[in-house]
């Protein structure tokens, strides 16, 4: 946790704790539409009750839209919370500040801020994420980043006291807040006046951008690797793909060392998008675990590059906590 952050609150203890229901062996739900169970899973609306379930298991396993995230086959042992009850959004269209809790619903608050004048979010179109999964992972892409509008986040550690975290505090890099293992609670956005007119159009525009080059409707997690930088200039037969120091598409290296319908088991590469993993009926997480290894192995076998994943893979035999899924 960096310096400087500001004590909001601390766990509530004995009596006058509330008490969260634990499921049993229950559902997990993804954008793959696969993989594992959790043993123990508890739906939070609160922050108390977001503390409480930190508490029960302060190595708690976060859970947001899932949309980004493949649970292995084995599924997972430690104490899953599911944080889309917890969806407060408050919008002050005149000062152009708005709270949004960390299950608040991504996509509907792009909507909501737009109608509202308030510019800031509508590049982020097309992202399926709660607040809290989008913060942790700094989702963004060709149209920017959400780290561009924070102003604050307000954080769980793992011991359960509640800070708040100013923007400047805050390590945001590309796919990256440096917040882990600690816990999104509610974000802080500054965003600017604007007409929702143009705002409107522009999300259609990113909207539109997306669906003709990905493939959407398919069950998949998104791009699953994060765009890597080069550490030396890369090419092929086809010519130049990147220069030394350069942030290159990992799509585009998938594509350019032939990955494009390549599968394993139910799990395939995209042939709409090489950074895209889809899976159909019938398909294993481990397919898409074992897809992901075999396309590493043979991007850095043709290129010398390492691929790092973008798509958050919960295990049973993980070793320390895992940050929030989007």
């Amino acid at each position: 946790m960096a310096g400087g952050a500001r004590l909001l609150g601390k766990p509530l203890s004995g009596p006058e704790m509330p008490v969260v229901h634990v499921h049993a062996d229950a559902l997990i739900p993804t954008w793959f539409r696969i993989g594992g169970r959790a043993d123990r899973l508890v739906h939070v609306r609160t922050l108390n009750e977001l503390i409480e379930a930190v508490a029960i298991d302060p190595a708690c396993r976060v859970l947001g839209d899932g949309a980004n995230l493949l649970v292995d086959d084995d599924g997972v042992g430690e104490l899953v919370v599911a944080t889309t009850g917890m969806n407060a959004v408050e919008i002050n269209a005149a000062s152009g500040r708005v709270l949004a809790d960390a299950g608040a619903d991504l996509p509907k608050l792009i909507l909501a801020t737009g109608r509202a004048g308030l510019a800031g979010l509508e590049g982020l179109g097309g992202i399926p994420a709660t607040v809290g999964g989008a913060i942790v992972m700094n989702a963004g892409g060709a149209f920017g980043q959400i780290a561009d509008s924070v102003a604050a986040v307000h954080m769980i550690d793992r011991g359960g006291a509640v800070r708040r975290l100013a923007r400047d505090e805050i390590a945001f890099g590309y796919r990256h807040s440096g917040l882990s293992p600690a816990i999104v609670a509610r974000v802080e956005f500054q965003l600017t006046s604007s007409d929702p007119v143009p705002l409107r159009e522009r999300l259609k525009d990113v909207m539109a951008y997306k669906k003709k080059s990905q493939p959407m409707a398919a069950d998949s997690a998104g791009c699953c690797f994060k765009n890597p930088t080069l550490s030396a200039d890369v090419a092929d037969d086809r010519g130049a793909i990147g220069h030394a120091g350069q942030r290159v598409s990992a799509g585009m290296l998938i594509d350019r060392a032939g990955l494009k319908g390549l599968a394993a088991g139910g799990a395939s590469v995209s042939p709409v998008h090489g950074n895209f993993l889809v899976t159909k009926t019938g398909a294993k997480a481990r397919d898409v675990i074992d897809l992901m290894a075999e396309i590493e192995k043979r991007v850095r076998d043709r290129f010398g590059v390492v691929l790092e994943r973008e798509v958050v893979v919960w295990t049973r035999d993980r070793g320390s906590p895992r940050t929030t899924s989007p």
